[in-house]
């Protein structure tokens, strides 16, 4: 959420903003709603002001004994009036905080300016892309082959967008899920956490789910407004909701291997074969709560951490910067990164690191207090993946194909599949 005093103050900042991000958000609507809660506030003080003068002239008559019954009946009103204000006061300030709730972030003054993804400008790029000798598969194909994966028998069990996987191929992403962790928690300072993956609704507010995509969840059925999350930035990032974290403790590292869960909603038509695009899948997710002064630096090591995974896996990838028409709603920044994908013979997303600034502290109410002063401040929150799972599976079956359709198992892999080398037809 952003900061009231800016949009009240500040309100063109915003509306340039959002001008930039093709947002459809009126921040006249704003302006309206802000007037009238200043128009209400004006007739509140006016008659707590009435109120005060009538009210010693009251006191003063009873005192010698007079009639009061004219100011009292005045005051009657005054009171009632005074409720009515409060009401409308109250409703206007609710929908003042909607209005709030439903505004994207601000970019950052270094996100290119673009409408849509195809403005993405490539930032770097590493490795070569795999050649082969034989037309390459892609990756449902050779899942199917290898007696792995099973997307019709998922279908009987739960519905389309969902998969069976079996054998060597259920471990190998197992074994991916467990090579990532590793990478976080050893060789890149995260602390590993086991959280929820059901949620109330609080939580998704406070990382920006709701009240704006609540189409996209998966809402359980019973009266606790439970939902199972999208990614595990929901509960990782509310960790601290609420809380005010020692600034010395900064930056706090955290990552998770969860299933995820999405509604897809709007996908309709689109991956509808194979692993890329689940109701229900795995995801390593890193999240930072940074210091404001250094929380660009944050971003730089997470887009870094999430890189290496693929680097030691072997798998050619670019890293985009997201233009302005193209950022998630929370993000103030994002870089992607892409995976060559052999099979489709293109790059396909696979890690989305932002930098949400104080948009999502603000939601959460999640500050630090620093050494130096009484006022605490808000943190910056990071996220990012690292990786998707599911989405690497895909890349390292499609990348180590062979021509009978086996599957090498990369170098670093080899220790989490029981020395396992080759996953050959049977």
């Amino acid at each position: 959420m952003l900061d009231l005093k800016l949009m009240q103050k500040n309100p063109e900042i915003v509306r340039e903003a959002l001008d930039k991000r093709n947002s459809k958000v009126d921040v006249r609507e704003f302006a309206d709603l802000d007037e009238k809660r200043k128009a209400l506030i004006a007739e509140v003080e006016a008659l707590k002001a009435e109120r005060n003068k009538v009210g010693p002239e009251i006191a003063k008559r009873k005192k010698a004994g007079e009639d009061a019954s004219d100011l009292l009946e005045k005051m009657g009103e005054v009171s009632n009036r005074a409720k009515e204000l409060d009401r409308e006061l109250n409703e206007v300030e609710k929908a003042e905080k909607e209005w709030m709730m439903a505004v994207p972030n601000i970019p950052h003054e270094s996100v290119p300016l673009g409408a849509s993804e195809d403005d993405n400008p490539v930032l770097r790029s590493w490795g070569d892309k795999p050649e082969f000798d034989f037309e390459p598969k892609e990756h449902w194909e050779l899942g199917a082959a290898l007696g792995g994966l099973d997307f019709e028998r998922a279908a009987k069990l739960a519905g389309s967008r969902f998969a069976l996987s079996f054998g060597p191929i259920a471990r190998l992403e197992r074994a991916l899920g467990q090579f990532m962790l590793d990478q976080q928690t050893t060789e890149r300072g995260y602390t590993e956490v086991s959280p929820p993956t059901i949620v109330n609704k609080a939580t998704m507010t406070g990382t920006g789910q709701l009240p704006k995509f609540e189409e996209d969840l998966f809402k359980l059925t019973d009266e606790r407004e439970l939902y199972l999350i999208p990614t595990a930035e929901v509960p990782l990032t509310n960790i601290y909701a609420g809380e005010v974290i020692p600034e010395e403790t900064l930056p706090v590292k955290f990552c998770a291997h969860t299933l995820c869960y999405r509604s897809e909603a709007g996908s309709y038509g689109k991956d509808t074969k194979g692993l890329i695009r689940l109701h229900q899948f795995y995801k390593v997710e890193m999240v930072n709560f940074a210091h404001p002064d250094r929380s660009y630096d944050a971003l730089e090591d997470m887009t870094r951490s999430a890189e290496l995974i693929l680097e030691k896996l072997g798998l050619a990838y670019r890293t985009i910067t997201l233009c302005t028409g193209d950022m998630g709603f929370g993000a103030a920044k994002t870089y992607d990164i892409e995976v060559w994908l052999p099979g489709q013979d293109k790059y396909r997303e696979i890690s989305s690191c932002s930098n949400c600034e104080d948009f999502q502290a603000r939601r959460a109410n999640i500050k630090f207090q620093p050494a130096d002063s009484k006022k605490k401040q808000l943190v910056h929150t990071l996220n990012g993946s690292g990786l998707a799972v599911g989405r690497c599976l895909v890349a390292v079956i499609e990348n180590y194909q062979q021509a009978d359709g086996s599957i090498v198992i990369p170098e670093v892999l080899k220790p989490y599949m029981g020395g396992l080398e080759i996953i050959k037809p049977e």
